[in-house]
């Protein structure tokens, strides 16, 4: 189920949603426009780290390779900012929700997951080379 079509749009879905709930937080930093800093800085960020910090065969070619733990920390620390923020713009009726959406995702990755946890190479994402007749 890691890379179920359904999944991965879960899965997008999310990384969408903390990246406006991280923006939302961020135009709460200032009052006024001066919000707007924050409020594009924070999640422009979050996404350059997310984007660029990656293992091998996982969604792309990573900027930077890191270890599946690393990869897994990451992560981790992404979601987590992001239900936070959720909960800390005094709007906390969509923390839950997400977070809740974040444990399902996972758990259909489990497999993902426990690769990643244990640093072991994942499948590669599309079949290298000619297909073999």
């Amino acid at each position: 189920m890691d890379r179920h079509p359904l999944n991965l749009l879960l899965r997008f879905a999310l990384e969408v949603a903390a990246l406006v709930v991280l923006g939302r937080w961020g135009w709460g930093l200032l009052p006024g426009w001066h919000g707007a800093i924050p409020g594009l800085l924070v999640p422009v960020a979050a996404g350059a780290v997310w984007g660029i910090f990656r293992v091998p065969d996982d969604g792309g070619r990573p900027v930077v390779s890191v270890s599946g733990p690393v990869r897994l920390l990451l992560e981790v620390a992404f979601f987590t900012a992001a239900v936070w923020a959720a909960y800390a713009t005094g709007d906390g009726r969509w923390a839950a929700p997400l977070g809740t959406l974040v444990s399902i995702h996972y758990a259909l990755s489990w497999r993902r997951v426990d690769r990643l946890a244990r640093n072991q190479p994942l499948p590669a994402s599309f079949p290298q080379g000619r297909p073999r007749a």
